[in-house]
């Protein structure tokens, strides 16, 4: 197959390293990638949301396959684009991918269909003495969320029901996230362990995925700003097998069957943000693709070809049979630009990348990351993904490996949580 994979992070540096690997693969193509990608794909200088231009460079190299990453794109109907024009792609259409465009979409899906989540009102800004009243009727911490697309950071946890008035002035009033926080979502907080939870689907069978942890915060030991996520490992110990069987069973069926239903199949990967709660898991949202920094972890660990998995599930063909998982572990650093997730300087030099031997069983996925020359470059606030792989399960030691590489890479301002993956030797299963 000659295939396209659409974005230029450290997701789709691990989609083009795993279809790499397949001998099913021609060409491989990626638009418009970065310094990482470069090594593996042939790079196409069309941005993710050009999508009149990617369709018309799919058609040219006769493409078989394309793999949307980016969460934009999904939202701005890339995929009805190409499927208009015959295309096979992975992802789902522009309605199905509310479920992560639009969080009152999402929160209103889940009650229709009785899938468990927080309790939540939405508003809109001349609702807020509506919403005043709410937040008095919840007890803290709260949670506002814009309703759009904000690059993972358009939550705000507030500890104090003054925070959360404050919070949603700053969204609806101050567009501190643009149009995505016209409309916001306050809903009660859910105690617990995160999990996240994927699926591959074509619309109706599905095949589980590892599942992940992220850490969102940009502090050790989860404090500070929620950032697009510094690190994570797979797979999560907290989701169990009795876990999993209520998530498959409680939310991931009725999703699938709800959007069906709903006459706006999902198509893709379906991404499950988990609460493991006192009362068993609830969705925290949805998202429509692999995440970032989870496709990391979770894609090394899927033990099959990846290309033929996404072009079975885009062809409404899907085999879950065909999906294994390797019984291994993976975790994820991400290294960062200083004053990542506010503002930070890019074009520092990257030293150290050629110290990092696949022998070793890590692999550097680029995220911000630009040629120049011989140079390799930081280009964005997440910069590379540095994942180790570890197949005698001896999680401890896979930490170590991790975080061994990450010590081998430099560049001025490099900044990483070194907490990533600590959190799993506690979780009592």
């Amino acid at each position: 197959m000659n295939i396209l994979v659409v974005g230029s992070g450290g997701r789709e540096h691990a989609i083009c390293w795993k279809m790499k690997q397949s001998p099913q693969t021609s060409r491989l193509f990626c638009a418009p990638g970065n310094a990482g990608i470069d090594q593996l794909a042939e790079l196409v200088p069309i941005k993710a949301h050009e999508i009149d231009s990617l369709v018309r460079f799919a058609k040219k190299e006769h493409i078989d396959l394309t793999v949307v990453g980016p969460e934009q794109s999904l939202a701005l109907g890339i995929v009805d684009a190409f499927e208009k024009n015959g295309l096979a792609v992975f992802g789902p259409n522009k309605s199905a991918a509310q479920l992560e465009s639009s969080k009152i979409f999402a929160k209103d899906f889940m009650r229709r269909h009785s899938i468990p989540t927080s309790r939540y009102q939405s508003f809109a800004r001349s609702d807020e003495d509506s919403a005043s009243q709410f937040i008095d009727s919840l007890p803290t911490p709260i949670v506002v969320k814009a309703d759009g697309l904000a690059a993972g950071k358009g939550v705000i946890i507030c500890t104090t029901k003054h925070e959360a008035m404050l919070a949603l002035r700053t969204m609806i009033h101050d567009k501190a996230f643009g149009t995505a926080g016209e409309r916001v979502v306050i809903e009660e907080f859910m105690h617990g362990e995160e999990a996240s939870f994927f699926v591959i689907t074509d619309g109706e069978q599905f095949a589980p995925l590892a599942t992940a942890q992220d850490h969102k915060r940009i502090l050790d030991g989860d404090k500070g700003k929620n950032t697009g996520g510094m690190g994570a490992y797979a797979p999560a110990p907290v989701v169990n097998k009795t876990v999993t069987d209520r998530v498959i069973k409680e939310i991931v069926i009725p999703t699938i069957r709800g959007m069906k239903s709903e006459g706006i199949p999902f198509v893709g990967c379906l991404y499950v943000g988990l609460m493991i709660t006192a009362d068993g898991p609830k969705v925290v949202e949805y998202n429509c693709r692999f995440g970032d920094p989870e496709a990391q972890v979770i894609i090394p660990l899927i033990d099959a070809d990846l290309g033929q998995v996404l072009y079975s599930a885009a062809t409404h063909n899907l085999n879950p049979a065909s999906v294994r998982q390797h019984p291994a572990l993976a975790v994820c650093i991400v290294m960062s630009s200083r004053g990542y997730p506010d503002e930070y300087e890019v074009g520092k030099k990257i030293f150290g990348l050629d110290k990092i031997v696949p022998e070793d069983g890590v692999v550097v996925f680029h995220s911000g990351t630009k040629r120049e020359g011989d140079l390799i470059l930081t280009a964005g606030g997440r910069v590379l993904g540095v994942t180790a792989i570890g197949y005698d399960h001896a999680l401890e030691e896979t930490i170590r490996s991790a975080y061994s590489a990450v010590e081998k890479i430099t560049f001025d301002g490099a900044y990483f949580r070194g907490d990533i993956g600590k959190k799993a030797l506690t979780i009592k299963t």
